[in-house]
């Protein structure tokens, strides 16, 4: 029989920790000496080393005192449990990373940050957390990097039409809308939902976002732009056609632009076969856009044709575009 000084001893243990053990029933002496001291017999160093043996693998003082009441039946179920908790710590863990990632990029510029930058990025993660996950979160601070060029040319542009006292609701200010729903679009890799939610908080939360970003009154001009432009949208196609709608990169419809123009300024005649050749690359990323599908590209057409608003503004300018329509229209 070990006296509780000699046990803590030689299991490398406190003698605080066997007091525990004993208080808690998780290690109770099989006797107590004449003194009154704690005497601890083989049955119960074997249930000590059952006990150190558990929590090494990180199972609770709980968790161990069940399994070894139980005879040990339960344990598979524990090991499931320590599993799935481990597996939150590293998913925690993963986020935490990914966090401290996004606001080393959001902070580091080649310099020390000032505390008002460490704040405001602060301010904006405890700000997002409220509305998107940390993946999303991810896509969202990571794209921003390739927006934020076309976003501050675009504000100064609202800006301007705005003081110039150009309403909301004027055709003129479509291609402004339809350049802010392009941005966004591309910004947000097409996600309707997550454009919604991001809609959502920049509107409740803007005391939380940069001072660099749309002040609210020009957040109310633009969306009662694109209000009325997804009005038009929807008197000719579902939204499950619009999500349906793929994205084509901006720099090949740049291109078929630019030689369409060069092919009018040269008064080339649409029933050029150069082009009927351009009208059926056009009709190929008019394809694309419509997935493919020919019904949804046929309603695309007739809607930017036929409709003011949308014709008002598009990835192509209206005389490029019916300068195609009758190209594809004439025959040789």
């Amino acid at each position: 029989m070990l006296r509780i000084g000699e046990l803590a001893r030689r299991a490398g243990l406190t003698v605080r920790t066997l007091h525990h053990y004993d208080a808690i029933g998780l290690l109770r002496p099989s006797a107590r000496s004449g003194g009154g001291y704690r005497l601890y017999g083989q049955a119960d160093i074997t249930r000590l080393h059952a006990i150190q043996s558990l929590r090494h693998l990180g199972l609770s003082l709980e968790d161990i005192g069940r399994l070894l009441a139980q005879g040990g039946a339960t344990l598979p179920a524990i090991l499931e449990q320590q599993i799935r908790a481990l597996d939150r710590q590293i998913e925690q863990a993963m986020q935490l990373r990914t966090r401290l990632g996004l606001i080393q990029a959001q902070v580091s510029g080649g310099h020390e940050p000032e505390p008002g930058d460490w704040l405001a990025t602060l301010r904006l993660m405890t700000t997002c957390d409220k509305y998107f996950s940390t993946e999303e979160l991810k896509k969202i601070l990571g794209n921003w990097r390739v927006a934020a060029a076309d976003m501050v040319p675009l504000m100064a542009d609202v800006r301007r039409a705005m003081e110039r006292g150009v309403p909301a609701d004027s055709l003129e200010v479509q291609p402004l809308a339809y350049r802010w729903m392009t941005l966004v679009g591309t910004w947000m890799e097409g996600d309707f939902d997550l454009i919604r939610r991001w809609g959502d908080m920049y509107r409740r939360e803007h005391s939380a976002m940069s001072n660099k970003g749309p002040d609210p009154r020009m957040v109310a001009y633009i969306d009662r732009a694109i209000e009325i432009r997804l009005a038009a949208l929807g008197r000719h196609l579902s939204l499950d056609e619009l999500k349906r709608l793929t994205r084509i990169p901006r720099e090949e419809w740049q291109r078929l632009s630019q030689k369409a123009g060069q092919l009018m300024r040269q008064d080339v005649p649409p029933r050029d076969k150069r082009a009927r050749a351009l009208a059926r690359e056009w009709m190929g990323l008019m394809d694309r856009l419509a997935n493919h599908e020919p019904e949804l590209r046929d309603k695309l057409l007739a809607a930017y044709r036929d409709d003011p608003v949308l014709a008002a503004a598009s990835v192509l300018e209206a005389p490029v575009r019916q300068y195609l329509q009758r190209a594809a229209e004439s025959r040789a």
